[in-house]
């Protein structure tokens, strides 16, 4: 960074940014006007930053002291970091196998010391004066492993000396020079400081900030104002101003979320549809006479709820969510024969082939002979042959088939739909508002919509995530169930108790019940996605292969208590037509053994299951491991459920898989799982992809402050639907929506 002309502006890796009395920028200013061209591209092509209000939303994840060093023995391989240090060496050498020199700093925290390497084809006797021992500042790079020492190769580095020069010659630059200094997630390519000088360059032409917080809301909570709380975001002088600062962030950025919730939610109950109800003597009255067992207390609540819903002009939004085996499918169908009482279709979407497949036949079973021959349930995916994708279409588009069931396909533009009354959203966390949004244009008129999960869903979660839906909750368990035993096999205390774990299998399998096998691998070289991080191990531990259903199938074949026994396997990467057989032969009973990766987590429905042994448990969440538990015990028999890890006694991950053993409440465990991991990761993706991400809301301890948030934007948007007495609400809603969204709340 060189000092400039004021007419130009300072530069940045060489180009000119606009000068600072250019006219005040907005938040939707684009930041190809607010700076340099290139690097305006430089910024989308890192974070994706558009505008303005995309570069000053990337608020620091931290702040460094000038005059205090945080330690360097705490960094992580891998990471970008940006660290402050003392320089206490510097020294240049040849290198010996090819031309150049390296040039070797030694930086330290007062206490531990940390290495920085430089490679350069030519003498860099220039770096030896810019990095002086004795000098302090930042350096930013990847932390590398080198000889079993951490290190920075060719990092970016600026030291406080050379900040100081840089103000004597700008002194528009004195604004970055404070005490605290902000550190932003950055790239190779972006540095954190490249960030804070262009942020502060933008901060310096921003006006005044519309804010998006009413006054009385904001005098209320004792925060400040939106201009003030970004400013001292990105360059406080002291603790209290960036804790304030954050502080009002996190309200407004509750208040924004909740508002565009309540704002879809109130705009959907604008719309007009048909009413679905069911006819005197149809589909649905003839099913609940033949029903075989009576509806719980908690499904005859939920399906009200859905029938009081689904009767009104109104579309109806509503989530169902239930424990594992609560019995959602049958309140669902219910609901879908509703709508076929009233003439109409409705599409069942499933985010895999093999639960697409399992619906359709839980759903043909639950229906007897009669009515489906009569209703045609119909499976329409991708990997369908031909023939048989034509005949689904067919029978779609002519509404001879009242219920559709699918995958991704169904939001193909070749599907198309007679009358589409009915949407049903399955494993609602697998798919987000945009897919929602394909399915539900396919009807002539807005059809109503029920999305389940089988993950329930804390209380914070459902507030911040889908504050958009009415909720239904199904907590008991149907009458029958004979309950779930989970036990923890830890080998690394107890290794001789690997051989015991096929021996209970067996013990199962001898009184003609079925068992799974769990692996987080296909292979010894194909991991399953979505695994937790690898458990640590120290230096002196061997690292243990994961079990792989290649290797587990091959090895239990050969296993003496289990001869004779029908084992086969079951993973994501199997044609669809196997997979579709393998579960078909399971389902009749003629496998006993199915070795498994998670594919069989949700959807599979074996009542004659009592067994499974999940192997290197560990690799797997909370929620996976209560789903994959799941599985067993649904029937007339009870479950057992073996935990099997290499995790030490006092790890996280063991004290987790305790935890799962503990309890079968998937609620407790929900909470669980919202307090060990990342908003991030329990949110992933569930409404609308980039526009979920929280930034200092954390829905596992600000849940009383969500609620009370989502009070008051109820009340505003109740009596205002469009927002129009507060246009920078308005204006921050529609920042924070992605395309789809903003498209779905312009038709309301």
């Amino acid at each position: 960074m060189t000092g400039s002309s004021a007419a130009q502006g300072p530069e940045f890796d060489g180009v000119a940014l606009p000068a600072p009395q250019l006219a005040p920028l907005t938040l939707d200013t684009q930041l190809r006007t607010a700076l340099s061209v290139p690097q305006a591209n430089a910024l989308l092509k890192a974070f994706g930053m558009v505008t303005v209000s995309d570069l000053l939303s990337h608020y620091p994840r931290d702040y460094a002291d000038r005059e205090v060093l945080r330690p360097l023995n705490q960094l992580t391989p891998g990471a970008n970091i940006t660290v402050i240090a003392d320089i206490i060496s510097v020294h240049e050498k040849r290198m010996a196998s090819r031309p150049g020199t390296i040039v070797e700093v030694v930086i330290s925290d007062g206490g531990g010391q940390f290495t920085l390497t430089f490679f350069g084809k030519n003498s860099q006797e220039w770096r030896l004066k810019q990095l002086r021992p004795g000098l302090r500042g930042s350096f930013s790079g990847k932390v590398r492993m080198y000889k079993g020492e951490s290190q920075l190769a060719n990092p970016a580095y600026k030291t406080f000396e050379s900040e100081e020069e840089e103000a004597l010659q700008d002194p528009s630059l004195r604004l970055r020079h404070k005490p605290l200094i902000p550190i932003y997630a950055a790239t190779a390519a972006e540095t954190s400081w490249n960030l804070q000088t262009l942020i502060d360059h933008v901060l310096r032409r921003v006006g005044h900030l519309p804010d998006p917080v009413p006054d009385d809301l904001r005098m209320q909570h004792g925060l400040l104002n939106h201009t003030q709380a970004i400013h001292w975001i990105h360059s406080p002088d002291n603790q209290t101003e960036w804790m304030a600062a954050q502080e009002t962030l996190r309200f407004t950025e509750a208040w924004v979320l909740q508002c565009a919730l309540m704002q879809r939610h109130s705009l959907a109950r604008e719309r007009r549809t048909r009413a679905r109800v069911p006819t005197p003597g149809g589909y649905l009255e003839r099913f609940d006479a033949a029903l075989p067992f009576v509806l719980t207390v908690d499904q005859e609540i939920c399906a009200a709820e859905i029938a009081n819903d689904m009767a009104q002009s109104g579309p109806m939004n509503r989530l169902l969510q239930g424990e594992v085996g609560s019995g959602k499918t049958v309140v669902a169908l219910r609901a879908m024969l509703a709508v076929a009482d009233s003439g109409g279709q409705t599409a069942l979407l499933a985010p895999t082939e093999v639960l697409a497949g399992q619906h359709l036949r839980s759903i043909t079973t639950l229906l007897g002979p009669d009515l489906a021959a009569e209703l045609m349930p119909t499976l329409l995916t991708g990997k369908l042959p031909v023939a048989q994708k034509r005949k689904a279409l067919l029978r779609t588009v002519s509404g001879q088939s009242r219920i559709v069931i699918g995958t991704h396909a169904l939001l193909s533009d070749t599907v198309t739909f007679f009358d589409l009354g009915l949407v049903v959203i399955d494993e609602q966390h697998r798919f987000g508002v945009d897919q929602r949004e394909t399915l539900r244009l396919k009807g002539a008129e807005p059809p109503h919509v029920l999305v389940m999960t089988a993950t329930p869903i804390p209380r914070t979660i459902a507030m911040t995530v889908f504050g958009d839906l009415d909720v239904s909750t199904i907590r008991m368990l149907p009458a029958g169930r004979q309950g779930i035993t989970s036990i923890v096999v830890p080998l690394a205390d107890h290794p001789d108790w690997f051989q015991r774990i096929w021996t209970k299998l067996a013990e199962e399998l001898a009184l003609g019940r079925q068992g799974f096998v769990v692996c987080p691998a296909i292979s010894p070289v194909e991991i399953e996605e979505g695994l937790e991080a690898e458990p640590e191990t120290g230096p002196e531990e061997k690292k243990i292969p994961l079990a792989n259903v290649d290797t587990v199938h091959e090895r239990l074949r050969d296993f003496a208590p289990l001869a004779g026994y029908r084992i086969e396997v079951l993973h994501g990467r199997m044609a669809s037509d196997e997979k579709d057989r393998i579960m078909r032969s399971f389902a009749a009973g003629e496998i006993d053994v199915l070795v498994a990766t998670t594919v069989i987590e949700v959807g599979v429905d074996v009542p004659n299951a009592s067994a499974m042994v999940v192997l290197d448990a560990d690799r797997f969440g909370v929620s996976q491991l209560h789903q994959l538990r799941g599985r067993v015990g649904r029937g007339g028999v009870p479950g057992l459920c073996l935990l099997v890890t290499n995790a030490r006694l006092g790890s996280p991950a063991r004290q987790r898989i305790a935890d799962v053993a503990a309890t079968l409440d998937g609620f407790v465990l929900a909470e669980l799982d919202l307090a060990l991991r990342r908003e991030g990761d329990v949110l992933g993706d569930l409404q609308s992809g980039d526009g979920s991400k929280l930034r200092f809301l954390r829905v596992a301890v600000d849940g009383d402050m969500i609620a009370e948030v989502r009070q008051a934007a109820y009340h505003l948007v109740t009596g205002d639907p469009g927002i129009r007495t507060n246009p920078a609400l308005r204006e921050a809603i529609a920042r924070r929506l992605n395309e789809t969204e903003r498209t779905w709340l312009n038709k309301g």
